[in-house]
């Protein structure tokens, strides 16, 4: 599996991305349709901008391939120069193809990736402006976008709120989110990795018993979703792929504090999590997205999978004696290699099938569709395999 998962990355989703690279207006273009017409004009998501610059930042450490730095840094430029709002601080949610604001809400989320990739730029580059612009949406974060009981969401550009519909679904408005709160918590994990700041690490101790008091819900195994400003879930919505997606984000934070009693309280809770997917969701080769009011969404996403399989060998490290998992992360590369990535030229991979594996014909490339989740589990299984062995 590591180098199948290897060869793709290479050969596959790194020169996806590389051609990508917009050399007129800067940063990367921002959608492909399905029938891999380019639109050189579209808007740039600068979500999508962050997690292209940490996917090739991350991609520079782990392959030990300096030739991606260029890459990167032209992602770094471009928020630099065109994401970041100069006058009110913050990121904005959304810019032309040229470089101008489009959408300027401040929301929660997109900042916490900013810091992401700026955080791993740094680590890659050792570019002291990148570490300063993290600290700076950090602060933003800190000081705008919280309240004592946790992280908030959307916010106009003058940092006065503004309705969550960006990070809200399945008919609900919610004044929380979990996809929040966890998007938070890796983007502190990775601040903290490369600074060791002791505000950093008292926010990320703080983030983690969130979750293991407010959003993980005992009862049902599982994290609810979407909430109200008292942590009240708003709807019976089980997400398979967010959860996987935590327990080993979690564990992460776990591993990079250190701290045993907090480890002890919270590893529990992210061992449930991959076992009720299991039991859930998992069909023998796939995961599906989610689980409204009992009533199963079918859809095999792109990133789910892509996290699963993470989640899967996260696990497996934790616990060798469970060897169901390693082969279930096995069997969703096999799902990945046969139905998800398109085969033609010009592509990658596509944003979902049906249970069956037919492709929805949806965009290749747009604001949500980037090399963050597909990326990082390649990236991932590629570090797995050289400190524990081949997977």
């Amino acid at each position: 599996m590591t180098n199948e998962i290897k060869k793709e990355l290479t050969d596959h989703i790194l020169p996806f991305w590389e051609s990508l690279r917009d050399d007129e207006f800067g940063g990367y273009y921002g959608y492909l349709d399905y029938d891999l017409k380019l639109d050189k004009k579209a808007v740039k998501g600068c979500i999508l901008m962050s997690r292209i610059t940490w996917f090739f930042s991350s991609a520079a450490i782990v392959l030990k391939d300096p030739s991606l730095i260029e890459y990167a840094r032209h992602g770094f430029d471009f928020i630099r120069d065109h994401c970041i709002d100069r006058e009110m601080g913050g990121i904005y949610w959304s810019v032309s193809h040229d470089g101008k604001a489009v959408d300027t809400t401040k929301h929660t989320y997109n900042q916490a990736f900013a810091i992401y990739a700026l955080s791993t730029y740094y680590d890659a580059t050792g570019d002291m402006d990148a570490l300063t612009m993290a600290e700076d949406l950090y602060r933003t974060i800190e000081t705008r976008m919280r309240d004592d009981h946790g992280y908030l969401e959307a916010f106009r550009r003058d940092f006065t709120p503004e309705s969550n519909e960006k990070l809200s679904e399945n008919g609900v408005i919610a004044t929380r989110t979990m996809n929040t709160a966890l998007h938070v918590l890796e983007a502190y994990t990775e601040f903290y990795r490369v600074t060791h700041r002791s505000d950093v690490k008292k926010d990320l101790i703080w983030i983690l018993n969130i979750f293991a008091d407010k959003i993980w819900n005992p009862a049902r195994l599982r994290d609810e979703v979407f909430f109200d400003a008292d942590y009240n879930s708003l709807i019976d919505l089980y997400s398979y792929g967010h959860d996987i997606e935590t327990a080993w984000l979690v564990n992460r934070a776990l591993d990079v504090l250190d701290e045993p009693v907090l480890t002890e309280k919270i590893a529990p809770i992210t061992k449930a999590l991959v076992a009720e997917v299991t039991k859930e969701a998992f069909d023998g080769r796939s995961i599906p997205v989610e689980c409204e009011k009992g009533v199963v969404k079918e859809d095999r996403v792109w990133w789910v999978q892509a996290e699963a399989i993470n989640g899967y060998l996260d696990a497996y490290a934790r616990d060798p004696s469970r060897t169901d998992y390693l082969e279930n992360a096995r069997a969703i590369w096999n799902f990945i290699e046969e139905f998800i990535i398109d085969q033609r030229p010009g592509s990658e991979w596509f944003w979902y099938t049906d249970e069956h594996g037919v492709p929805a014909h949806d965009p290749i490339v747009e604001p949500w569709k980037c090399p963050y989740h597909n990326g990082r589990m390649c990236l991932e299984v590629i570090s797995r395999s050289e400190k524990e062995g081949n997977l």
